[in-house]
């Protein structure tokens, strides 16, 4: 004998502790790259301000947080992104969260993320005698 029941009931308890926990509808797509003294972060946000953006910088760890207000009218192709997104990127070095430079233009958000004093690279010369 077989119960198609438990599946279905185990199909609605998942739908229901779904609509209880944060639901992120995206991970923002990114482009990271590396200077000598920074990373710059490059991300692709059409239609947002920076009030809508919220940046958070814990040691070696950037965190990007936002949403995409989305309409309630009908189309026939949706392809633009909508809803919330959140992403977490660890650095390769500590960061010095107070020199952290963010700018949005033309829909492109630009983070500049300045290496800790301690991680940036030091040249030590040598006394000859």
């Amino acid at each position: 004998m077989t119960y198609y029941i438990a599946p279905y009931r185990m199909a609605r308890r998942w739908a229901q502790l779904a609509d209880t926990q944060p639901d992120y509808d995206f991970s923002l797509p990114v482009d990271v790259r590396e200077e000598e003294d920074a990373y710059v972060i490059h991300a692709l946000v059409p239609g947002l301000k920076a009030e809508d953006l919220n940046i958070q910088i814990l040691d070696d760890v950037v965190t990007l947080e936002g949403e995409f207000k989305a309409d309630e009218s009908e189309y026939l192709v949706r392809e633009l992104p909508h809803g919330s997104f959140r992403r977490s990127l660890r650095m390769p070095a500590a960061l010095d969260a107070g020199k952290a430079e963010a700018k949005i233009d033309d829909g492109v958000l630009t983070l500049r993320l300045v290496k800790a004093e301690s991680a940036r690279p030091r040249t030590i010369k040598v006394a000859a005698k």
